[in-house]
């Protein structure tokens, strides 16, 4: 009977043992696995496909694998340490995949801006000085604020208009459906489609873009809303000319690049904003009405602080998405015609002429301008959490 238990523990032993080592192989194995992944995605050589092939069985299958061994692993460690690492086996994975796709690409990016073009010559702030005191990047600087101002304040203003009379309407889904479509369409969709309405064509012939068949037809002459830098309206000009202390009148070209993604976000505004109206208490708008307060005054003095909260979380998101504007800059102009923006001339600078230090020095100025409105976001949540 004895020597029977023996051969027993015996052969659990040696289960516990081949299992042990299996698991320890499968993760330092899966750990290669996902360096060597890494490297070949990285290749500039290796086809989008076999790019994207890779990517999925990694990201699926591998991902799985390594915890499926990770977790066969723990379980051969006594209990207490089992049940106090198995936590760390189940976030380790997603820690390992942020800390290779996002915190090393920020030092390392952070680290090359401190360097020449090339990665040659350390230079320290050089390339943030160049950012900040050069005329071209002042403009680019320039034209970014002028996207954050106007793009933030007419899609949020224009989703709250229309969420305010869409709800007085029999229609509503169906207006609500139209206003929030472009959101279904891509940036570089978007972009195409706005090609079309802004297409310029010589004053005599025929003008395929609709914006300009209107204001031909209208008397007219064709105007390049693109290619055209600036205009002079007298009392207006003044607002833009002191921005950043740049003389070039009016943006006409950056302003109709503005309206393409007021057209893609306002219709996200508009659902955000009026899920926060249907919220807003009727006793509170009744109450309001007693007292003598028009529809006006109640919407000012009861739905407005009522749906502040939503309408500056609105703000703020698409405020991070105007800092990052890229896609619509690249397809309609290049960044030609003084419509350069921040994330575009990052991308200019790297790729297409191999500045890798000012590449990476605009990528930081552009990281560090949006940590305020992510802090703010972040505190404003915790207050709304305790307030609760």
């Amino acid at each position: 009977m004895q020597r029977a238990e023996q051969r027993s523990d015996v052969v659990t032993g040696q289960v516990d043992i081949a299992r042990l080592a299996i698991s320890i192989v499968g993760v330092v194995g899966l750990i290669l696995v996902l360096w060597w992944s890494f490297n070949f995605m990285s290749s500039e050589e290796v086809p989008r496909l076999a790019i994207a092939a890779v990517a999925l069985a990694v990201g699926v299958f591998g991902i799985w694998a390594l915890f499926f061994f990770s977790d066969n692993l723990v379980t051969q460690l006594p209990i207490r340490i089992a049940s106090a690492i198995r936590p760390f086996v189940f976030v380790g994975p997603a820690i390992a995949v942020l800390t290779a796709f996002l915190v090393y690409p920020t030092i390392n990016t952070l680290y090359l801006s401190l360097f020449n073009r090339d990665s040659s010559r350390f230079v320290g702030l050089e390339n943030y000085v160049t950012a900040f005191t050069d005329g071209d990047f002042l403009l680019i600087f320039r034209n970014n604020i002028i996207w954050l101002i106007f793009v933030t304040a007419f899609a949020v203003g224009f989703g709250l208009l229309v969420a305010v009379l869409a709800d007085r309407v029999k229609g509503e889904p169906v207006v609500k459906s139209f206003i929030f479509m472009p959101m279904a369409i891509s940036f570089v969709g978007a972009s195409v489609i706005w090609r079309f309405v802004y297409a310029f064509k010589p004053e005599g012939t025929e003008q395929i873009g609709l914006l300009n068949a209107i204001w031909t037809g209208l008397g007219g002459e064709p105007v390049a809303w693109i290619t055209k830098r600036s205009i002079d309206i007298p009392g207006v000009t003044a607002f833009f000319d002191n921005l950043l202390g740049v003389t070039v009148g009016i943006p006409l070209n950056t302003l109709m690049l503005i309206i393409i993604m007021i057209w893609l976000q306002t219709g996200f505004a508009m659902v955000i904003i009026s899920a926060a109206i249907k919220g807003v208490p009727s006793e509170l708008l009744e109450a309001a009405r007693i007292d003598g307060a028009t529809e006006i005054q109640a919407f000012f003095r009861v739905t407005i602080p009522f749906i502040s909260t939503t309408i500056l979380t609105v703000a703020t998101t698409i405020l991070i998405l105007v800092l990052k504007v890229f896609d619509i800059v690249f397809v309609m102009t290049s960044g030609q015609f003084a419509t350069q923006v921040i994330a575009n001339e990052m991308y200019m600078q790297m790729f297409r002429w191999r500045d890798f230090g000012m590449g990476s020095a605009l990528a930081v100025i552009l990281f560090l301008a949006v940590i305020p409105v992510i802090i703010n976001n972040i505190r404003r949540w915790q207050e709304e959490r305790y307030a609760r």
